[in-house]
């Protein structure tokens, strides 16, 4: 599934008040960990994240102490003890077998040795898998059978759609929306490589006029450094937002195109800068980039509380409407 199917299956676990023990797959640097945490956000809850591999058998059980002539195992204090949360077993299968085997009752019996999971808490685990190079055990077939197994692979439009929310670079989001192949790809030669996770990396180091090369690897670092040269010869956008486009040519270079619309959606700072851009791209470009850059700027409109008066403005431009009539969910007006 994509990242925002997780996001909604997880969502619906809690709702639904669904306490099954549940496993989350997919390769490193998808967010996996990330929208368990959003999750417990969104509803207030708290969020423990306990990293198995890091932990012997008895640091989960607890220390054995002697109480009235018999051992009382006395549980590890970072174990919720009350209220209503997560508690997040990330990493699960990079765990040896004593310590997975440890954890099946915790999983299972939701408990160990003395200690008992709060009702209110859901458990929640996540992992790699072997084709992902990564370093982990097989999870024994009686542990296994104890999850509910979601699957989650990277997304281009999941992860636009939080670079747009989260503010990443506009010339990382372009690069990405003109070269989505490398929004992963693992490389085996290399410590470095492309993932959402150091794409966001990359955005502040860019941002900051430093190499990206140390987060994304050498190859992709290269191609970023080339699309950012494109900049040097692009029409003048802010002319654009202000609404002074008229005789700019829309660029033949696909790589310019995809510089160019997500740049407008990103720097337009206003409705009224938000419709001149708009207006520029229906003449100019047609209908393709004219929706590509209608589905960014209208969820940005919409987060920033400045849909309406966007709405207001089409409402009134003759060749908006007609372009808008096969598109009118966009706007979400009638």
């Amino acid at each position: 599934m994509k990242p925002h199917a997780l996001a909604e299956y997880l969502d619906a676990l809690v709702r639904n008040e669904i306490t099954l023990s549940t496993m989350i797959w997919g390769p490193p640097g998808i967010g996996k960990s990330s929208i368990v945490a959003q999750t417990a956000a969104r509803y207030g809850f708290g969020f423990i994240d306990v990293r198995l591999s890091q932990l012997a058998p008895t640091d989960l059980r607890g220390l054995p102490v002697p109480e009235g002539g018999v051992s009382r195992w006395y549980p590890p204090e970072f174990l919720p003890r009350d209220g209503r949360g997560i508690l997040f077993l990330d990493e699960l299968n990079m765990a040896p077998p004593a310590m997975q085997g440890m954890a099946q009752q915790l999983i299972l019996d939701r408990r160990v040795g003395s200690y008992e999971v709060p009702a209110g808490w859901f458990i929640w685990a996540a992992g790699n898998r072997k084709e992902d190079r990564a370093a982990v055990f097989d999870m024994p077939a009686p542990l296994a059978n104890r999850f509910v197994h979601l699957e989650v692979e990277p997304d281009f439009d999941n992860f636009k759609a939080y670079a747009l929310e989260r503010g990443l670079h506009e010339q990382i989001i372009a690069f990405l929306s003109f070269r989505s192949a490398l929004l992963h790809r693992m490389d085996p030669q290399q410590p470095a490589w492309p993932s959402p996770r150091s794409w966001e990396m990359a955005s502040r180091l860019h941002g900051a006029g430093l190499d990206i090369a140390p987060v994304v690897g050498p190859g992709a670092a290269a191609e970023f450094r080339a699309f950012v040269s494109l900049y040097a010869t692009m029409v003048d956008m802010e002319a654009i937002l202000r609404g002074d486009g008229a005789g700019l040519a829309f660029p033949s270079e696909p790589s310019q195109r995809y510089a160019l619309t997500v740049g407008l959606g990103v720097r337009a700072r206003d409705a009224r800068q938000a419709h001149s851009a708009f207006r520029w791209l229906a003449d100019a470009a047609g209908g393709e980039w004219s929706q590509l850059f209608a589905m960014d700027l209208f969820r940005q409109m919409r987060a920033r509380g400045q849909m309406g008066e966007l709405a207001a403005l089409v409402k009134e431009d003759e060749r908006l409407q007609a372009f808008l009539r096969d598109y009118r969910g966009l706007l979400g007006v009638a």
